[in-house]
């Protein structure tokens, strides 16, 4: 009598399953993205407030300080978005170890002999743009935040601490280093962002690398705007 054996389970489930988990790491990581863009914007408009003189940007700091008052205890809702950015930057850091390891071993044999990558510069500079923004985000905080890493550290005087800050030539450069590798950044994660939210269509993967790099020269720029002004002397 000929014995059944049950076939071994196909493996597509198991795949399936792994890829849709690929996909909502991709969607987090998109989603905190964007957290972090939605920011980065609203900072990089409030510092062109410098401009406008030492008595409007010092009202507009204070302003970040009292927002929802007496609702919320003073810099209340500087906490709750000092809060929220810190848990976006985590998720974001979290699923870009994530993702870069399961690729990892989707092909643990390195090529013989690999082919050029086609690819932005942004996108193979990635992790180290990430560690010199990490780095830089950690410095600034001390420097304007914190106060002990500036020149003058002047409570409540945030245009004194700026311009402060940027008649040193090699502050600029060191600033200027960082924003610049914070723009590759931005270039190829709207890029990605825009490709992983958005609705694929023909022609689309060319208009989303204009956007990317239309939104990451306007930021540079912008953030580059005060540092090279104070530092020629148009502000301070």
């Amino acid at each position: 009598m000929a014995t059944l054996t049950r076939a071994p389970a196909p493996r597509r489930g198991r795949q399936g399953a792994s890829h849709r988990s690929t996909v909502m790491m991709k969607i987090v990581m998109a989603l905190s993205g964007a957290v972090l863009l939605a920011y980065l914007t609203a900072h990089m408009v409030g510092n062109l407030k410098i401009f406008f003189g030492e008595s409007s940007f010092d009202h507009y700091a204070h302003w970040l300080r009292t927002i929802g008052m007496p609702l919320v205890p003073r810099e209340g809702v500087l906490w709750i978005v000092r809060v929220g950015l810190t848990v976006a930057v985590v998720l974001h850091m979290w699923m870009a170890i994530a993702l870069t390891r399961r690729a990892r071993r989707a092909r643990p044999v390195k090529y013989v002999h690999r082919p050029p990558v086609q690819g932005s510069y942004a996108a193979r500079t990635m992790r180290w743009g990430g560690v010199i923004i990490a780095l830089f985000v950690v410095y600034h905080l001390l420097d304007l935040t914190v106060g002990v890493a500036n020149p003058v550290g002047a409570q409540g005087k945030p245009y004194t601490n700026v311009t402060a800050d940027f008649e040193h030539w090699y502050i600029t450069a060191i600033y200027a280093v960082s924003v610049i590798a914070v723009g590759f950044h931005l270039r190829h994660g709207v890029w990605s962002m825009t490709r992983t939210l958005g609705r694929q269509r023909p022609g689309s993967e060319r208009l989303f690398g204009w956007i990317a790099t239309g939104y990451a020269v306007l930021m540079t720029v912008g953030f580059l705007s005060v540092p090279f002004a104070v530092t020629v002397g148009i502000v301070g």
